[in-house]
């Protein structure tokens, strides 16, 4: 009989020292794609805190968001491209070392720009490690039920991690401290990564080039464009670094298009936008994340500004929005493949037109039910009827070897998306809030207290009312492009997508594990 040594000796390279244990393996792959998807939602119950402690400005607070999700949402193709390449196990280790190693550092931050780097080191970590996360599924699991029950288990994670995220992040910020949001992801990579090389095989590698100046031009592109626009919210349209990031911008993605025009491997293969219903769907997913990154930022600053809800009760009042979310999903999946894309399209894009322009309508007086839980409620639930759809419809009629790529591309834009979205609202929310605030300083220093104006002078901030009537006005301006992003969602679905009857019966066939 072999020993146990001996059997370790034989094993191939690569291969999992404790095979066989395939409920493992899925628990470790979806445990990072938790912990990727939860820090999305999680940090978001904290800003309020981390302003205050690290001295943001509204605006600037919008990079704590943007940090993140533009370096993810930037890179997740190269990190997708690394795992074929590299192998998807060493990748998946080194982006979740990665991601532990920047949540530490972040937790430690003293200033605002220690935070920022390690929120962008975050989601390069994130973006190295989700892409390998999915693709191991496929290495780890045989063709069948088996591996469409774990398609399953990491599509409910996914989905699930925002409202995780949502309860976690008051929970800690409450009990603990803001840090902790971040501090949590530490021993979570540390465990990953040691049970990872116990379970999980290597997979093979392929042979292929990085298309690392890609990356890198779409990525620094974005980030100059989403910084003109909320330098623009403090310094004006004239200003000359504000000027000076859009034409770097303009030059940067120019450069992009060119690069992935004559790249043997492109990142970001151009062929996927030859197709309509695909090209629609992007435009779609750009325009919806866009508002909902926006509404999730905002909200969360009315709710614990303007309501004075504590970080779990702000965690507890966007329960049922996630509700709402995976109701349309699952009403979406379930009639998919008979009805077709477009009418959840349309009908889901018009219903988050409707909640975003409710949600204009908010003010210091409004309630939770009334001002805030109604309109979330509509949006969530429009929201979720898209999110299937779109997915489904961005891989359907695709070449096998090319799904992979289609669907990379459709989160990509989604973060990139969300990313520019927020720096949008939250330069018509700088404006919105200058202009109110000169409405109520007369107000505040004719009404005010001796101990408020002694505050006022400290902080620079107006106190409550008179801040609450700023912040509320601001945000509810701010609503009012969102919904012309979600308008452009419908306009979009309504006279782009076009669906054939050969679609449906492929969609048939693809309705079930197309939910991520």
């Amino acid at each position: 009989m072999a020993t146990t040594s001996q059997v370790i000796q034989n094993q191939e390279p690569g291969a999992a020292r404790r095979a066989g244990h395939p409920g493992l393996a899925l628990t470790v792959i979806a445990a990072c794609q938790l912990m990727v998807v939860l820090d999305a939602t999680i940090v978001n119950i904290a800003l309020p805190h981390i302003q205050d402690a690290l001295d943001f400005s509204t605006t600037d607070l919008t990079w704590v968001v943007s940090a993140y999700t533009l370096t993810f949402g930037g890179l997740l193709l190269l990190g997708a491209r690394a795992g074929d390449i590299l192998g998807r196990r060493r990748v998946f280790m080194t982006g979740i070392l990665l991601f532990t190693f920047a949540s530490l550092l972040g937790g430690v931050s003293q200033e605002p720009w220690q935070l920022l780097t390690a929120r962008a080191l975050q989601g390069v970590g994130g973006a190295i490690a989700s892409p390998a996360s999915l693709a191991l599924i496929t290495t780890t699991f045989p063709e069948g039920p088996e591996r469409n029950r774990a398609f399953g288990v990491f599509a409910a994670v996914s989905a699930g991690g925002g409202a995780i995220g949502l309860l976690a992040g008051g929970m800690l910020t409450e009990w603990l401290d803001w840090r902790w949001v971040l501090f949590v992801n530490v021993p979570i990579g540390v465990l990953i990564a040691l049970v990872t090389p116990l379970y999980i095989n290597e997979s093979e590698r392929h042979p292929g080039r990085f298309d690392i100046s890609g990356a890198l031009t779409s990525t620094v592109g974005m980030a100059a464009l989403v910084y003109g626009f909320i330098r623009a919210s403090e310094n004006g349209w004239r200003d000359g670094l504000t000027l000076g990031s859009f034409a770097a911008a303009v030059v940067l993605l120019a450069a992009f298009v060119l690069i992935e025009r004559r790249a043997k491997e492109p990142i970001t293969p151009l062929r996927m936008f030859a197709d309509r219903n695909r090209s629609g769907t992007y435009v779609i997913m750009l325009s919806l994340a866009a508002a909902m990154f926006g509404v999730f930022f905002y909200i969360v600053l009315f709710v614990q500004n303007v309501l004075g809800y504590s970080p779990i009760k702000a965690g507890l009042a966007f329960l049922p929005v996630t509700a709402a979310i995976a109701a349309g999903a699952g009403l979406s999946q379930r009639f998919l493949p008979a009805l077709g894309p477009k009418p959840f399209m349309v009908t889901g894009s018009a219903l988050a037109v409707t909640g975003l322009f409710w949600l204009t309508f908010i003010s210091p007086d409004s309630s939770y039910p009334g001002g805030v839980l109604g309109p979330m409620l509509v949006f969530g639930f429009g929201m979720g009827l898209n999110f299937v759809t779109v997915t489904v419809t961005a891989v359907s009629g695709v070449a096998p070897h090319e799904a992979g790529a289609a669907s990379g591309l459709l989160n990509a834009t989604q973060q990139v998306g969300g990313s520019l979205g927020l720096s949008i609202l939250t330069t018509v929310f700088g404006s919105a809030t200058k202009d109110e605030a000169k409405k109520q300083l007369p107000k505040f220093l004719t009404e005010g207290s001796a101990e408020q104006k002694a505050q006022f002078a400290r902080s620079r901030q107006l106190p409550a009312p008179w801040g609450h009537e700023v912040l509320a006005h601001g945000i509810s301006t701010a609503f009012v492009p969102a919904a012309a992003m979600a308008l452009l969602g419908l306009v979009t679905a309504w006279l782009v997508i076009r669906v054939r009857k050969s679609d449906l019966a492929a969609l048939a066939g693809t309705a079930g594990p197309g939910i991520g």
